[in-house]
Parts: structure tokens; sequence; C-alpha cells
């Protein structure tokens, strides 16, 4: 998992260097007019995927949307895609749902574009463009250069979706960030030293960092064992904050720009929050264009490094222990500034009032 983790920068380079051929190809298949923009996955893949349902909307004005593969392989429903694109992402290229489901999509009149890391797999047969993440073999279990190659690959693709002329350079210093980031293991070594003795974690997001979010918490679970749940931050701030104010740690994801969702100075405060990793000091940030306005998304770090020192082994997936439990006990909402809540009090906690429970998730980067 380090070594694929450390070829990162490569693979994204390689991605940035064949954008320009990658858009004008996406082009040349794109249905006249454009209905909507669907994307079908499973897994990693469509933590990338919610990312890509994001940016296409923003970027072509069009609706888009995810999948629903079981309404094929399950339901066999019939349904008129005529105008539609459909962007199918699987790793292996072998997903026998995914192939399914991109052929009756095709069938209704989609249009199917599939990105995968093996060009020659079934679902070059399914679909009408294939467009490589080039990342190389992967053997680890928890999938990392695939699943950046393919958030790389979705803004080349989302790019052509624009009605004007596209930019060049949108993944520019890209590479140069990530390998920044990868380049520095201090701020990762104190977030894994702080995961260490987790049982369970909420990780949230908004907007296109919500996939980034995801794919954290699935990432955490691979490498851990700890339970961690990724959810919008805006979802979160109703119902789901009960389980903050009964002590969950929550692990904030910060995509910047437009998406961020901090009210009252909270960024600041964030950004000084022990655990919350951002760009190095003089690195290169990718150009702003909105699909990568935040290239520092080294979770798979921090989870590699957590994951040996609970006995973990990235490869294999770990099987149940024997004795194995969960003591949710230890686990406390702290926050400078807040008063505990007098339900929380009675229950020996600290907690906080709802109103500035809210304030307080959203001002700390990683909550203990």
């Amino acid at each position: 998992m380090a070594a694929e983790m450390a070829a990162q920068p490569t693979v994204l380079a390689r991605v940035a260097a064949r954008a320009a051929a990658d858009t004008g190809a996406v082009r040349a298949v794109l249905p006249r007019p454009l209905a909507g923009i669907v994307f079908l996955a499973r897994g990693s893949s469509d933590n990338a995927a919610v990312f890509g349902r994001y940016l296409a909307e923003l970027r072509a004005g069009r609706p888009a949307g995810l999948a629903a593969p079981s309404l094929y392989t399950r339901y066999h429903a019939t349904v008129d895609w005529h105008g539609y694109l459909v962007v199918a992402l699987s790793q292996s290229g072998a997903t026998p749902e995914i192939i399914s489901t991109c052929q009756a999509v095709r069938a209704g009149g989609a249009v199917v574009l599939g990105i995968t890391n093996e060009p020659r797999s079934p679902l070059a047969d399914a679909v009408d463009l294939v467009l490589s993440t080039d990342a190389g073999p992967e053997r680890a279990v928890p999938a990392t250069k695939t699943v950046t190659a393919q958030l790389a690959v979705l803004a080349t693709v989302t790019s052509a979706l624009r009605a004007g002329p596209v930019p060049d350079g949108t993944l520019d210093g890209l590479p140069g960030a990530v390998a920044a980031v990868l380049d520095d293991p201090g701020p990762v070594r104190q977030l894994a030293g702080r995961w260490q003795d987790l049982d369970r974690l909420v990780v949230a997001g908004r907007g296109l960092a919500y996939g980034a979010a995801l794919e954290t918490a699935l990432k955490v679970k691979e490498t851990t064992g700890i339970l961690a749940e990724g959810i919008s931050t805006a979802d979160l701030l109703h119902g789901p904050i009960a389980a903050v104010y009964a002590g969950a740690p929550v692990l904030l994801v910060d995509g910047g720009g437009t998406g961020r969702h901090r009210p009252g100075g909270t960024a600041r405060s964030a950004r000084r929050t022990p655990g919350t990793i951002g760009f190095p000091a003089g690195a290169a940030r990718p150009a702003r264009s909105g699909a990568c306005d935040r290239g520092d998304h080294p979770w798979p770090a921090a989870c590699l490094r957590a994951g040996p020192g609970k006995g973990r082994q990235p490869r294999r997936p770990r099987a149940p222990e024997q004795g194995d439990r969960h003591d949710l006990s230890r686990f406390r909402l702290r926050s400078p500034g807040l008063s505990p809540h007098p339900r929380a009090a009675q229950d020996g906690m600290t907690a906080a009032a709802p109103g500035t429970a809210r304030r307080a998730v959203l001002r700390a980067g990683v909550l203990p």
C-alpha cells in the first residue's frame, strides 16, 4: 500500500499530460443535445463518482446523478436513456453488475463512457469510449492510486461538458501538491496517533469534498477496523449530530473554496486544530478551476500509519478476532468555550447544547 501511495504523483502526471486528448475524445462522443449525466460505480469508485456528480452538474449545467445498478440486475428495468451520458467507473473493469448495467443503459440509448485501470477488460466491450487511469497494478485491498487517478480523469471528463472553450491546466500543480503531502509525514503521523485508540469515527464533508469524506471513511474501515461513517456536513448537523453529543469524534474534510461550510470564522480555527492536514508550506497548488481547488487528500497515508499499530495488514481484509469488543465510553466531545448540555451532565459526559455543538463540529477539524 505504501508503494502504491508513493506512485500517485507519477500516475497523476500521466493523467494530466493526456488531459487535452481525453477531453477531445469525450467531446466527440457526447450526446447532442445533452440531457444529463449519470455515474455508475460500486465501492471506492462510487465515492469517486460522487465527486464526479457534483462537478458534472456544475460544469455542464445539466442534471447529474448516480445510477442504481439493482434496477437493471434485479428488477430488469426498461428506461429511455436517449440524450444521457453514463460514466461507468470500475478499477478492474470486470465487475459483472457494472458491465451488465452498462449494456442495459446503452441499449436504452445512452452514450456510455468507461473509466478503468484495465482498458482491455470486459468493460471495454460494453461502452462507447474507454479512458484508462493508467495507474499500474494495485495489490492492496484499500485502493489508493486508482482512486486519485479516477478523480483526476473525472476532472478531465467534466471539462469536456462545458459549453465554451476548455481552459488548459486544470490539473497543473496537482502531482506536485500530492508529492509534497506524501513527503511530509509529520501531520499524517500526528493524525494517525490520534486515531490509534478509536473504535468509531464520523468523517464529514460537503460539496466537492463529500466524495473524499466517504472514501476517507472507507479507508479507515479497511485499514484499521475502526467503524467510520462518511456523511455530508449538512446532514450531520441534523439528526446524526446526536452521535456527536454521545461522544463520537469527527474528522472534517475541508474542500476549500465555496464548498466550505464554516460560519463564524471556523476555517481559520480548523486549520489550527491538531490533526488537520493541509497543503505543506510552499507546495504548488492545483489550478483553482473548481475541479481540484484542493489536491491535499492524504487520507491513505494516515490510514496506513494508523493501521500497523492496530495489527492490520492492508493487503488482506481483517477477520473478526475472539474477544473483540467496542468500548465507546471513553469518547467525549470537548471544545473550548462550550458548557455541558444538561442531559449530557446527567450522563456523566461533556457535551454541548445544540446551538453550540453545531458550531463546535464546524470549528474543529478533529474533535477528540
